[in-house]
């Protein structure tokens, strides 16, 4: 099985199918996985496949390297249209978070002001004020919300603590529209959400969240489970479609 373990602590730029020319910002170790989710359709693998032994990157670290990077960048005349945090796991539980935060908004301003910040969160860590402060700072808060079925969770995302979706739906309503919910359309045994029963109570939570815009998508790389299937165009489209008729912008990633 093929995975996806990502340098650490920049890696890219990479050309994102949802985001552009993507910088990416990985606050995990650069030789394995940490991450509050061990979803069956992560690109990284299982948590337990890929145990690190080197520790996170640092504050230091992470802006010493983030700085290198966008000044070879900015000699070689490329400007970035994203900096993004993601990579090896859940970068909101990075105990700096904030701080890493301050430090990459400081940076974009002087090398690349026109670039937007992402934040790509599985939303495990928005009990944490530290990071809900945070975010209200980025460019684009990118919340998953996989469903709003906690028998689903935990067959598919499978929190590694304690999840409660409807504390997470209520920290997702407390950014009053500075959010964009992702969301994972697949099949598989017993793991299908792509029918109504899944998509009605989605679409109702996503309306009384009221984002700024919401992504959809489907499997795009081999992923750790056997057996998963990609959501049909039909499918996602006929998502999309719903998601705009309530007036909330929707992009729709095949």
């Amino acid at each position: 099985m093929a995975t996806i373990i990502y340098p650490s602590p920049i890696f890219g730029p990479v050309h994102s199918r949802r985001l552009g020319l993507s910088l990416g910002i990985n606050l995990m170790p650069a030789d394995g996985k940490i991450c509050t989710f061990d979803c069956v359709y992560c690109e990284c693998g299982f948590n337990g496949d890929h145990r690190p032994h080197l520790p996170r990157p640092t504050r230091h670290e992470v802006a010493t390297a983030l700085e290198e990077r966008l000044r070879l960048m900015a000699a070689e005349q490329q400007r970035p249209d994203v900096l993004t945090f993601a990579g090896n796991g859940e970068p909101t539980a990075h105990p700096q978070f904030e701080e890493i935060i301050d430090d990459t908004l400081r940076l974009r301003n002087i090398y690349c002001p026109e670039a937007k910040v992402s934040v790509l969160s599985n939303a495990t860590m928005l009990h944490r004020e530290s990071v809900r402060r945070a975010l209200m700072r980025v460019d684009n808060n990118i919340q998953k919300l996989d469903t709003v079925s906690p028998e689903y969770i935990n067959k598919v995302d499978r929190p590694t603590g304690r999840y409660d979706v409807d504390e997470v739906i209520a920290h997702l309503k407390s950014f009053h529209g500075h959010v964009i919910i992702q969301t994972m359309f697949m099949k598989g045994d017993e793991l299908d959400n792509t029918g109504e029963a899944f998509v009605a109570p989605w679409l109702q939570v996503v309306k009384a969240i009221r984002p700024q815009s919401v992504m959809i998508y489907t499997i795009d790389r081999e992923t750790p489970m056997h057996g998963l299937q990609k959501a049909t165009h039909q499918e996602l489209d006929s998502i999309r479609d719903r998601v705009v008729a309530e007036g909330i912008a929707c992009t729709a990633s095949y």
